[in-house]
């Protein structure tokens, strides 16, 4: 049975890994688990329904906000982006980056439009003036954040050269820290509202979130988020990465030590030592307390401590909020090798009857979860290189065909935990290292044996890996020994 599941996973990867028939269908997930397939395929369709016109006013774009709207929102699409990409939505996400790029402005606060709808305004549900609109302050740095994970995902240097994009980069690490008063040491200190529209109506939702200090907008009298903590310090880090690919490395040094001032600041002041989970805002009236908004602490990257991580990735599992919190589980959970916890959720957001699985984010997230997180598919523009793990503790195998990243096209095949073959079906090279969870001694590449390097994930398992360059029509067959 085993050795039929085997060779029925590689006839259809190499059927699959025609390119004609690939383009015919965009991206295709083939498995032996039929569940994730029906999971992903549900998935596939939910989130191309979304897909905007490009004869719209404002261009190429996707639903990323509630779908009455006609909208997409900057927290959505930081979180969508990757997903969109995979289903061969790059335009879209071009031209929607582009627009909360180049709508950074001074009269703003250096804020950019919270939520843009396809009629090319800003949306009116969040938007009066330059001086009364809806905003949450991390969403500049998801932005930033989001934009580099593009450029590495698909080699576009637009996402971080472009001249709006630099500009957006600079005003956000720079100018809209000061305007917002997020120093590192002002964060507790900060006042409530401060760029306020005067005169200030504490009624009007447009005056009191001009500038909501985190993602959390249901806890009221708010002074700071520790997902916002998570946002600057994961800002500043994306802009020292940004910094160090063009080759000012003395400048990225000083952002990264910014970074590391926010983190030390979110490790020492937001630990709630007696529950052993990280408070999650502080109020005005300068008590800390806890609501949703760890996902964010996760989302960012922003723990480092193992014991911490693990204790709020449990919480965060176990914890059921709203269907937006939840589509980020897929990823995460996988990157943190919660892996069946993973798969759970995966189920579980494309089930029917989990109440509003048709907002957007949730088809997008697992789309994510399955390429990105299940099939560990990493790309790295810098070095052009494609890293791939395959994140499973069953026997089932499992291939995605006519996927685009690093401005060419792959079919992947995890035919087992020791076994992988890509195909590299567009018009540039790049260079695979293909990882496997396990101490392997030896690896053959296309029948030719090959040494086998070793390395630790973040949660101290062992992986073994080999390097090898796939030139444009080849084909790389690799099996760890």
């Amino acid at each position: 049975m085993v050795l039929l599941k085997y060779k029925a996973a590689l006839l259809l990867f190499l059927f699959i890994g025609y390119k004609t028939i690939a383009q015919e269908k965009g991206i295709i997930f083939t498995s032996s688990d039929k569940e994730l397939v029906q999971s992903f395929n549900w998935a596939k369709e939910t989130a191309l329904h979304y897909k905007g016109a490009d004869t719209d006013a404002v261009g190429p774009w996707y639903e990323s906000a509630l779908p009455p709207r006609s909208a997409f929102c900057m927290r959505d699409v930081s979180h969508q982006c990757i997903g969109a990409e995979i289903l061969g939505l790059s335009r879209q996400n071009n031209n929607m980056f582009n627009l909360f790029a180049a709508n950074i402005s001074q009269s703003k606060n250096w804020c950019s439009y919270w939520e843009i709808n396809k009629w090319g305004k800003p949306a009116p549900d969040d938007y009066r003036n330059d001086q009364e609109f809806w905003y949450n302050l991390p969403a500049n740095f998801d932005i930033l954040y989001a934009s580099w994970r593009m450029y590495l995902w698909t080699g576009d240097s637009h996402y971080i050269d472009a001249p709006a994009f630099v500009n957006f980069q600079q005003k956000t690490v720079k100018e809209y820290i000061d305007a917002w008063v997020l120093a590192p040491d002002s964060l507790l200190k900060r006042p409530a509202h401060p760029n306020a529209p005067v005169p200030y109506n504490e009624s009007d939702s447009f005056h009191r979130c001009r500038g909501l200090p985190s993602y959390s907008e249901g806890v009221q009298n708010l002074k700071t988020g520790a997902d916002l903590v998570a946002a600057l310090y994961r800002g500043m880090l994306t802009y020292s990465e940004i910094l160090t690919t063009k080759g000012k490395l003395k400048e990225a040094a000083l952002y990264e030590q910014k970074a590391q001032q926010y983190r030390k600041r979110l490790e020492a002041d937001w630990w709630n030592e007696k529950n052993n989970q990280y408070y999650t805002y502080y109020s005005n009236n300068n008590q800390f307390g806890m609501q949703e908004g760890e996902t964010f602490l996760l989302w960012f990257d922003a723990l480092k401590d193992t014991v911490r991580v693990n204790k709020t990735l449990k919480r965060v599992a176990a914890s059921k909020l709203n269907v937006e919190n939840m589509s980020y589980y897929p990823y995460l959970l996988y990157k943190f090798g919660e892996w069946e916890k993973a798969r759970e959720y995966i189920l579980l957001l494309s089930n029917p009857s989990t109440a509003r699985r048709e907002y957007p984010e949730v088809s997008y997230g697992v789309i994510e979860g399955v390429v990105q997180g299940l099939m560990g598919v990493t790309p790295d523009a810098r070095t052009k290189t494609l890293g791939t793990i395959y994140k499973t503790n069953s026997a089932a195998n499992a291939a995605v065909s006519n996927l685009s990243l690093l401005n060419t096209n792959i079919n992947l095949a995890h035919i087992s935990r020791q076994q992988s073959i890509i195909a590299n079906t567009g018009k540039r090279s790049f260079k695979w290292k293909a990882m496997f969870y396990g101490s392997f001694k030896r690896a053959n590449i296309n029948g030719n044996t090959a040494m086998v390097k070793n390395e630790t994930d973040d949660q101290h398992r062992v992986i073994s890996f080999v390097e090898t360059t796939v030139m444009p029509g080849r084909k790389v067959n690799i099996k760890m020994y």
